[in-house]
């Protein structure tokens, strides 16, 4: 019989917190946009943070599938990038405390794993897990992003209904944590930000406002968004940038406006994942006009 406490070690000085928020997100699983990664990521470079608890990735990654990079300088080698998969303690905008969770998603061991959140979840008396990433769907960007909300108890999931029905896909630790620990008792709730397919593999920063956008209204805490609703206006003119200098781009995002307006219209199409009724452009054929309007531009102004 394993520990689960086993899998991580506390740091010396964990404080006792009252019903903080763990917000987490795992690198590895499906992040439209970067959606979840964007979000920590600009919550760990705007709030100061420490370390409580770092987890033993030695057990719970295979170095042989995600490698970490090693640098060589002439004759030896000079650093690792070893990863990292740790809960950081930090504090809102308002001074409440609240952790964060982050790191690659471990490639085994999940059910101990999910029990080693758990324990941590007892241990610093977390009153609300939450995690968010992007997923791609056939909506255009000048459109408002969906947003999926998934939970524990119906009284935690709020705004419009999801637009899916009973489906079944590849799991996710981050999941499986929803999972097995809502059954257990604890508050647990995901979103799932609606990412255009056809920027799916790009970086879309307004994916990550609208995800803590939707923490806030669950759980309060308030969060600095200055510089990620900038980058999020940044992108958003380079991509209206692109499209205004091709036919071929501006067309296919008509159609997809189109398209979208008749679903929210409750027009002809159960989901957003239905079936097309005339030809439209897939997430690769759009994200490859973009790719080609880039590499022109780029040798243009070569």
């Amino acid at each position: 019989m394993f520990d689960p406490t086993d899998l991580y070690r506390l740091s010396g000085d964990v404080p006792e917190l009252s019903d903080p928020v763990l917000l987490y997100h795992f690198e590895g699983f499906v992040d439209a946009g970067g959606a979840g990664r964007l979000a920590v990521g600009h919550l760990l470079a705007e709030l100061e943070h420490r370390v409580v608890a770092t987890f033993d990735v030695d057990r719970l990654l295979d170095y042989r599938s995600r490698r970490p990079i090693m640098t060589f300088d002439t004759d030896r080698w000079i650093d690792c990038e070893s990863p990292e998969l740790v809960v950081r303690l930090t504090h809102d905008t308002t001074g409440t405390p609240f952790l964060v969770m982050t790191g690659p998603e471990p490639d085994r061991e999940w059910e101990l794993f999910t029990e080693a959140v758990g324990t941590l979840a007892t241990r610093l008396n977390i009153g609300k897990l939450v995690t968010m990433h992007g997923i791609p769907m056939a909506a255009p960007h000048t459109r408002p992003l969906g947003v999926t909300t998934h939970g524990t108890k119906p009284e935690l999931i709020t705004g419009p209904g999801s637009p899916f029905g009973k489906i079944q896909v590849p799991g996710s630790a981050a999941a499986l944590i929803e999972f097995r620990l809502g059954a257990r008792g604890h508050d647990a709730l995901g979103y799932a930000v609606h990412v255009p397919h056809y920027l799916a593999q790009a970086e879309y920063p307004r994916a990550a406002v609208t995800a803590l956008e939707a923490v806030t209204r669950s759980t309060g805490l308030v969060f600095p968004m200055e510089n990620l609703r900038e980058a999020a206006e940044k992108t958003t003119a380079e991509i209206e940038e692109q499209i205004v200098a091709s036919e071929e781009l501006s067309t296919a995002i008509q159609g997809l406006e189109q398209q979208y307006d008749a679903f929210t219209a409750g027009a002809e199409h159960e989901n957003l994942m239905a079936a097309e009724p005339t030809p439209m452009p897939t997430g690769d054929e759009l994200a490859a006009q973009f790719e080609r309007f880039l590499a022109e531009r780029d040798e243009s102004d070569s």
